[in-house]
């Protein structure tokens, strides 16, 4: 319900504290749900499912939606050629990264839409490079800042005291582990590929700004390749 409003709203200091709200609320749920499967002995183990990354802007929307997994603890592999990805991770996972990269897609997608129209009104015509550059700025700020969300929410968690502290952590450290095995044993051989066509600097100074008022948390690199 809060992605849903910050998609919707016209005002993008709104959006931030209810694209933040979600996130965080989402990170404490999936915390909650790693301790309790660690207390209960419960067999949760991760998962995968498959993400459409369409044309065009595909390269830009992959390292949105890798950064998008990382800060939640998921796996995501990139197939060029079939035009999605495949994220790894625990259920509880899978599912905030599916609600949060698609909310940040439709965020995003506005955002570089106004910032094209008042381009073309000042003259430019350029609008096939700016779109790039602005959708791959917008996906590497937008990596930083939900990694630093991401390792907030832990931290948080974490000074709880030293009993919360003691058990988080490896329960945490143990899931990670999990899931860098079950993506390497679904993709033994993943490549990276080159990013190109940041090109056109209004675009990244706009996908920057862009990134900064949607808020939220990582990994810009380019995006794993089966």
């Amino acid at each position: 319900a809060l992605l849903a409003k910050a998609e919707a709203t016209g005002y993008p200091e709104e959006a931030e504290a209810l694209t933040a709200k979600a996130q965080e609320l989402m990170a404490r749920h999936s915390l909650d749900e790693a301790l309790l499967a660690a207390r209960t002995h419960a067999r949760d183990t991760p998962g995968a499912c498959r993400v459409g990354v369409d044309a065009p802007y595909e390269t830009a929307k992959a390292i949105l939606l890798d950064s998008v997994a990382a800060a939640n603890r998921c796996r995501a592999v990139w197939n060029e050629a079939y035009g999605f990805s495949t994220v790894v991770g625990f259920p509880a996972d899978l599912e905030a990264v599916e609600l949060l990269y698609t909310s940040l897609l439709v965020q995003g997608t506005a955002a570089m839409t106004k910032a094209e129209a008042g381009q073309r009104a000042a003259g430019r015509k350029r609008t096939k490079t700016f779109r790039q550059t602005f959708l791959l700025a917008y996906a590497h700020r937008i990596g930083a800042r939900l990694a630093e969300a991401g390792e907030h929410a832990v931290s948080e968690a974490a000074a709880q005291g030293v009993a919360a502290r003691d058990s988080l952590l490896p329960v945490l450290a143990a899931r990670e582990v999990a899931v860098g095995e079950r993506a390497e044993r679904m993709f033994p051989e993943t490549t990276t590929t080159r990013v190109r066509g940041a090109t056109d600097g209004e675009g990244w100074t706009h996908g920057t700004a862009a990134a900064d008022r949607a808020h939220l948390p990582p990994r810009p690199e380019g995006p794993a390749l089966p």
